[in-house]
């Protein structure tokens, strides 16, 4: 890991990073594109490119986000930096589960399954060992139900 990655998972916690990383969005996104889901997050931790569908315009949207691989899978969380609300590609998965994701430059259709009970609790040890601050972020959310999806290939679309 990088000095510059270290860094960034030691000052995650504070409310200031999430805001400021908010603002870098829109460019994390351009470089995404740029570079073909080669680098996301500015290359500083594991991260994908999720592409769901709009619950309410029907539409393609896509997000950066962190995640931890399980198995054949990607871990992801819909922590929202701790904010009180659901982001809104949590919100699109519940409607319509079927999503694509890049990840190093790879564009893969999944499945987002939502996990519970001891299932939860192995992913959520993986994704606090990768990053941290998401202890933090529950704190921050005030009692909301942080979301832990984990997606699977979706063979059917593949074929």
């Amino acid at each position: 890991m990088s000095v510059l990655g270290s860094l960034t998972r030691r000052v995650g916690r504070y409310r200031w990073f999430g805001a400021a990383i908010r603002l870098l969005v829109p460019v994390d996104r351009a470089v995404g594109r740029l570079t073909r889901g080669r680098v996301v997050a500015l290359g500083l931790v594991p991260s994908l490119v999720i592409t769901t569908t709009g619950r309410k315009s029907g539409r393609p949207r896509s997000n950066p986000l962190l995640y931890v691989p399980d198995g054949d899978g990607y871990v992801v969380v819909g922590s929202n930096w701790g904010q009180a609300h659901q982001p809104a590609w949590s919100l699109n998965l519940l409607a319509e589960p079927r999503a694509e994701v890049d990840v190093k430059g790879r564009r893969i259709p999944v499945r987002a399954e939502v996990a519970s009970d001891a299932e939860r609790d192995r992913l959520w040890r993986l994704l606090v060992d990768e990053w941290p601050a998401y202890e933090t972020y529950v704190e921050r959310a005030g009692g909301r139900e942080i979301r832990i999806f984990r997606l699977v290939s979706d063979d059917d679309r593949l074929t």
